[in-house]
């Protein structure tokens, strides 16, 4: 790594730096050693300037994988570790490269996401004509909740070296609408990163409602509202098959939809289908009404207990507060 990144990274200093409780120069240690693997990763996936992949990776990934193996270290058992966070959040590239990390660390790490857990295309179809509402997959309802129940629990068993099969989402089936893909099959796991745009979400007071901010607007939205309220009590089994929660928590909920609209961009570009700015805005309103942020999301920010770590991301995706 060139000298001048050094020094811009030696006056760099991460909240998350007092929570890993390590030396600067066991710290620096394992940044050098994890660097070459990450970097290539950035070439391939990524493809951020180097200034920022090395800031991100100096100031948020690395000290996060090693507070995630701190917390792996204080259990017998596997742990699953939840992170919380809304679209174009970067939560997926997020466990990507905290399972490249950790497994420089030496950690057998694997990702599961609340999408992997969808039902199959045929289900919801189903499942829509039994509620029209349910346009497309997302909201709570449809999941298969006893298939994440049954996978976290053989997960974390310890000292299990049994063949499990993950589940995986294919978003291309079907036109777009997906389905279940090929599975994936991983045995001797350390660390579960589970994540989703509602991982760990609680039911809240039906009250709440009366007043809702928008894209709640008319009656039958807040009762939709309510309705998918009512039904994160099915997810609740789950979440409790948590062993910790972080949140990716932005500043203003609204950015989501600005940073998914530039995701698609970027994939047009690069030649991939992707909606339009429009379909993308009745897409990412379509989550809202279903789980505001401002009613879910912001209070477990704000709480003293539920979430472990909190996040803070700016409009411009730079870290804010970690608390």
């Amino acid at each position: 790594m060139d000298l001048w990144l050094e020094q811009i990274l030696a006056n760099r200093r991460s909240q998350l730096f007092d929570a890993v409780q390590v030396e600067n120069s066991e710290y620096t240690s394992i940044f050098h050693s994890v660097y070459p693997v990450c970097s290539q990763f950035n070439q391939q996936t990524l493809k951020l300037p180097l200034e920022p992949f090395a800031i991100n990776l100096w100031t948020l990934w690395l000290p996060l994988a090693m507070l995630i193996a701190q917390w792996r270290r204080s259990q017998t058992n596997p742990l699953i570790q939840g992170i919380l966070a809304g679209q174009g959040t970067g939560k997926s590239t997020l466990a990507s490269i905290l399972i490249l990390i950790l497994g420089e660390m030496g950690y057998r790490a694997c990702s599961l996401s609340l999408d992997d857990l969808y039902k199959t295309y045929r289900s919801r179809l189903i499942l829509k004509q039994q509620d029209p509402r349910l346009i497309w997959r997302g909201p709570p309802g449809t999941h298969d909740v006893e298939l994440g129940i049954n996978l976290l629990d053989a997960l974390h068993l310890p000292n299990s070296d049994a063949i499990i099969h993950l589940p995986r989402f294919d978003k291309s089936a079907f036109n777009g609408a997906g389905d279940r893909g090929t599975d994936e099959a991983i045995s001797g796991v350390d660390i579960v990163l589970f994540e989703g745009w509602f991982v760990g979400v609680r039911p809240i007071d039906p009250g709440a409602f009366d007043n809702a901010p928008p894209p709640i607007v008319t009656q039958s939205d807040r009762q939709f509202a309510r309705d998918m309220n009512a039904k994160l009590q099915d997810y609740l089994p789950l979440w409790e098959r948590l062993d910790r929660l972080i949140l990716l928590y932005p500043l203003d909920y609204r950015w989501s939809l600005q940073w998914r609209q530039e995701a698609e961009h970027q994939a047009k570009s690069l030649g991939k289908s992707g909606m339009s700015d429009s379909e993308i805005e009745q897409f990412v309103n379509y989550f809202w009404q279903s789980l505001h942020p401002e009613l879910f999301i912001k209070p477990l920010a704000t709480a003293s207990s539920g979430v472990d770590l909190v996040i803070e991301i700016k409009s411009d995706r730079s870290l804010g507060k970690i608390y």
